[in-house]
């Protein structure tokens, strides 16, 4: 009977994954999830793994600014910090890597959201607090992947909607938004100059409007057509 119950509870949660996995703006929120998570460390894991220093606010200021001090004087493990932040982003941007960094993401936000909390950082648990939650989701999204590697039973992951005719017109404009989010957040870790930063924004607002409207458009094109005498 109890074996009986837990099939039925893993029958049900396939169900549900079954039915997530089809719904097309939760596969566009998965796509901009991984970009905007990208787009904020890998800028920011460069600068450490430069072994430049995360912000130049004096160790005077307080703790939480002498903590960051301390790593950064410890050399090589601030530059490892960099290179697994770098990894992870670049990781998530690979479509096939994606589910990988997505898993290498969850301890890295869960070891910055407690430090959040520990050094007591004023508002910022919340947003480190909803990136975890970005991470677990980008996991649950591959849940049948992960299920297989605990059961024998074979990972099947079902297809996401997605029409042919524009794929690589989303793919086109995805890639420049990245691309502007990226250089962004260069100039703003100082990896860039200023100059940059109105073009690439420019960009980005541009594919950002040019994306929803190619969703929306895709949506009430392959919407389906209602007989109004049935």
């Amino acid at each position: 009977m109890q074996s009986s119950n837990a099939s039925m509870r893993v029958m049900s949660h396939d169900a549900l994954h079954f039915t997530a996995r089809r719904s097309r703006w939760l596969a566009r929120l998965v796509v901009v999830t991984r970009i905007l998570l990208a787009i904020g460390f890998v800028p920011t894991g460069l600068v450490k793994l430069l072994g430049r220093r995360f912000t130049e606010i004096p160790a005077s200021e307080g703790p939480i600014w002498s903590f960051f001090e301390a790593m950064y004087q410890t050399g090589a493990y601030w530059q490892f910090l960099g290179a697994a932040r770098l990894g992870a982003g670049v990781l998530l941007l690979v479509p096939r890597t994606a589910a990988l960094g997505a898993l290498c993401f969850l301890p890295i936000m869960l070891n910055i959201f407690v430090l959040t909390l520990a050094l007591e950082f004023t508002g910022t648990p919340l947003v480190t607090g909803l990136m975890l939650l970005a991470v677990v989701f980008l996991l649950l999204w591959d849940f049948p992947l992960w299920k297989g590697f605990f059961s024998a039973a074979p990972a099947v992951i079902p297809p996401k909607l997605a029409n042919p005719a524009w794929r690589e017109l989303e793919r086109a404009l995805l890639t420049a938004g990245t691309a502007a989010g990226l250089i962004v957040f260069s100039v703003l870790r100082g990896l860039l100059p200023s100059g940059f930063v109105l073009p690439a924004l420019a960009v980005g607002a541009t594919a950002a409007l040019a994306l929803g409207s190619v969703w929306l458009l895709q949506d009430r094109r392959d919407a389906p057509t209602i007989d109004p005498a049935v």
